[in-house]
């Protein structure tokens, strides 16, 4: 939901700030007021391409800011902020730290939907309307597709497998005489994970086992032979314990090279241990050292690495079971997929049924909607056929379509052909109403929704636009006075007289009481007599609305 939005230098808006109602906010104003100049700042905050030619003429950049709550995420909400300077350039903030536009796209932008009639409307993509029936059918679509999905992955993981058997068992006889020469060499060797690396450690130790002896061995005599270190200390030690009968202070001495002595103690003994642990065996030197040269051979052949050796065996190995069983392993490549396939036939059967069976309840909902919006007897269907099963895909294994009946008795034809872009707005409100609060978009922007509409279709659209603000904020860009007494808050978008020399200048402001009054009396008649004046507040009271609407935006 966007809470606040401060627009700077965009077109002719110098400074403007709109705080929309989370329900239905409208902007009104006569044509050319500068209405087109707000919408461009929401797309530019939800992720639209950025046209250096917004800028407001004189000024050096043009910058974007607002704050959006998402329902379920963030109770601090994100803020946005987006600059772009009059050579192109562009910078986009998220939170306080730099982001991309496609950030924005995929953040924000998910959460609004621009459905002016020129825009790239979801409802005119035939991938997006499996995604709207899904979302009206709600849990029971979702667990059959989760179940679909999962037998896709693990058909396409069993074809996989297949295909890897088969390229094995396709290796010509060179590939499989070298596996085989692989194979021999490395078995011949039989190396051992780990085993390279413990050679390496405990050769150094075996080839100087001789010295290693000996100067452990010496330096245990130094330390604790006759006259060695241990017996200096010892006697220091005794001589100044006596005087410290005189001095205490030599007594801490004494203390102190008393427990060096012991540390110098517990290295002698290792010394010793270490010493008499040291076997000195030529015979079982010489087969490490050969051991040692066999891994190393294996290594330039088939490394640089131990790793790469166990898995170039690995695959040598591999090649050569599929030669030897090659179709046997066929075989049971081939059973798995078929029992992969046919699992995944079972799940795309109930994907289809839950559609099927649903889809006529979202048609004849739409349509109730359509009918409200004064559409006649135009109706919408939902088709779906079966695709071929190499043309399945994640969403199921049928393409689904909405399809347009202008009136009864008339063919249905796929939408984004027969339909106006009056029409098609009017087709996706019925499908906004429709989905309530499965629809995945909180904010609902509309432009010239209006368009061509009167007398009772324009009562019937306020009526139903109010009733979409219960489950989405909607913000709409409206001529109509109808629907501006429904708005939970309504700006009013007015040029105003620039000094000499100096642009146009675009003014947004919030309207209440009897400000909002005369902004209908004008939409209603052109003019502000006592007569439109009346007829106003009559529509006002009529729709709910004491002149200012809900004050707090809420609903």
């Amino acid at each position: 939901m966007l809470d606040e939005l401060h627009a700077r230098d965009v077109a002719l808006i110098r400074d403007a700030t709109i705080q929309p109602s989370s329900g239905l906010t409208v902007l009104t104003g006569e044509t050319g007021a500068g209405k087109t100049a707000l919408l461009s700042a929401i797309k530019l905050l939800v992720g639209e391409r950025a046209d250096a030619g917004s800028v407001r003429e004189g000024a050096d950049s043009l910058e974007v800011e607002g704050r959006f709550f998402e329902r379920g995420g963030d109770p601090d909400g994100c803020v946005v902020r987006r600059r772009v300077s009059a050579d192109g350039r562009g910078r986009v903030e998220i939170d306080g730290r730099m982001g991309s536009v496609r950030e924005l796209a995929s953040g924000v932008g998910r959460t609004v939907d621009l459905c002016g009639q020129h825009e790239h409307q979801r409802l005119l993509s035939v991938a997006s309307h499996v995604e709207i029936l899904d979302a009206w059918l709600g849990e029971e679509a979702s667990e059959a597709l989760g179940a679909y999905q999962d037998a896709l992955a693990a058909a396409r993981a069993a074809a996989d497998e297949l295909e890897r058997v088969r390229e094995l068992s396709r290796t010509g006889a060179e590939k499989l005489e070298e596996a085989e020469f692989t194979l021999r060499k490395i078995d011949e060797v039989a190396p051992k994970e780990g085993e390279y690396e413990e050679l390496e450690e405990a050769l150094p130790r075996a080839e100087h086992a001789e010295a290693l002896v000996a100067a452990a061995s010496g330096a245990h005599n130094l330390v604790a032979g006759d006259g060695g270190a241990t017996d200096a200390l010892s006697a220091a030690v005794r001589a100044l314990r006596d005087a410290s009968n005189y001095d205490a202070k030599l007594g801490t001495w004494a203390d102190a090279l008393e427990s060096s002595l012991i540390d110098i103690e517990d290295v002698a003994s290792s010394l010793r241990d270490y010493a008499d642990g040291v076997e000195w065996d030529p015979e079982s030197l010489e087969q490490m050292q050969q051991r040692l040269s066999r891994l190393e051979g294996l290594r330039r052949s088939f490394g640089p690495r131990m790793e790469d050796v166990f898995a170039r065996r690995e695959q040598a190995a591999a090649v050569v079971a599929a030669s030897e069983g090659g179709d046997e392993a066929e075989k049971r490549a081939k059973q798995a997929l078929d029992a992969a396939e046919k699992k995944l036939a079972h799940a795309a059967d109930a994907l289809d049924a839950v559609r099927e069976k649903g889809a006529p309840r979202l048609s004849a909902e739409v349509s109730a909607q359509m009918s409200r919006l004064e559409m006649g007897s135009a109706s919408l269907t939902v088709s779906q056929t079966r695709l071929p099963r190499d043309q399945w895909g994640s969403m199921g294994p049928s393409r689904v379509e909405f399809l347009y009946r202008p009136a009864a008795g008339l063919t249905a034809r796929p939408l984004r052909r027969i339909a106006s872009g009056g029409e098609v707005s009017r087709v996706m409100l019925a499908c906004k109403v429709a989905l309530g609060d499965a629809d995945g978009c909180d904010t609902l922007v509309f432009d010239e929704v209006d368009a061509g509409v009167g007398g009772a279709t324009a009562v019937a659209l306020a009526q139903v636009l109010r009733d979409l603000a219960r489950t989405h904020q909607v913000i709409v860009v409206t001529h109509l006075a109808q629907v501006a007494v429904m708005a939970d808050r309504h700006y009013l978008v007015h040029k105003v007289t620039p000094a000499a020399g100096e642009p146009p200048e675009t003014k947004i402001d919030e309207v209440k009481g009897e400000t909002r009054v005369a902004e209908i009396a004008r939409m209603l008649s052109g003019d502000t007599s006592e007569a439109s004046l009346a007829h106003a507040r009559e529509m006002l009271e009529h729709a709910g609305n004491s002149y200012g609407g809900d004050s707090d935006g809420t609903r």
